[in-house]
């Protein structure tokens, strides 16, 4: 009989976290770093890099940072490079850096659509193709970890958000999961993606303060935001041993939003 009790252990293991400065990235980072990776943070403003990091060592997590913009080709080999020098391997890879536009699709700027695209497609393709060539396929294990949104599966009821570029990017992160989880298990490496829902954040909060919490909870069963603790088993779930035969899945986690 299996009885196996550290199928979640990451000792040993290390951890790239995109956009992990704050909100989600750092919940997932929280996650990770409390199971035993090592953590290296990222994103492009440095004060709140420093600040995550010296929260996360204060509960003694072995973490780290460096500044980089995700949407920058160059930005993301710099990223790559440093985390190879100071981790010496990239085990998990958790893209989560993204940035949203609101405005009527109509209006739209063309300008805010590639903004919304550089980063939350392209930067997250390219970071995923560097990660993977240079470290996770020579060793043939790896765990890639999307952050989508309960937005790329479905689009906005009317009178409530305008954000066409941000769901057909967080469409496109769906489906980029499935295609690369079926490239690429060849090579022992698992693509999934976590769909959130509301949580707050300072990327939601003026939508919040917009339509109200009440709104945007609308018939959820659960009946609220999630909280600061309600991402990190479904992320610990796709980067440890226990989601070694899971990969190409999307996983809400919107306290059943999207279920009714």
């Amino acid at each position: 009989m299996n009885t196996r009790t550290d199928i979640f252990d990451l000792t040993g293991r290390t951890a790239l976290v995109t956009g992990g400065s704050r909100g989600l990235g750092l919940q997932i980072a929280e996650a990770l770093g409390d199971y035993g990776a090592r953590v290296l943070l990222s994103a492009r403003k440095e004060d709140e890099l420093k600040a995550a990091t010296a929260h996360l060592r204060e509960r003694g997590v072995d973490a780290d940072w460096v500044a980089a913009d995700g949407a920058r080709p160059e930005g993301v080999e710099a990223l790559v490079d440093a985390a190879l020098e100071r981790m010496g391997q990239v085990d998990i890879l958790v893209n989560n850096a993204g940035t949203s536009w609101g405005a009527p699709a109509e209006d739209h700027p063309l300008e805010a659509w590639d903004k919304v695209f550089d980063l939350n497609v392209r930067g997250l393709f390219l970071l995923s193709q560097q990660v993977a060539r240079r470290s996770m396929i020579p060793r043939k294990h790896g765990r890639i970890v999307n952050v989508a949104s309960i937005a790329g599966l479905r689009g906005n009821p009317p009178g409530s958000m305008q954000t066409i570029a941000y769901n057909s990017a967080k469409g496109a992160v769906v489906n980029f999961t499935r295609a690369l989880a079926g490239e690429w298990g060849v090579h022992g490496i698992t693509v999934n993606a976590l769909a959130p829902g509301f949580f707050p954040s300072k990327m939601s909060a003026g939508l919040i303060q917009h339509l109200g919490e009440e709104a945007l909870i609308g018939n959820a069963p659960l009946r609220r935001l999630g909280g600061d603790e309600d991402l990190k088993g479904a992320a610990l779930l796709f980067a440890s041993d226990a989601g070694s035969h899971i990969t190409g899945q999307v996983l809400a986690v919107d306290g059943g939003y999207t279920a009714v």
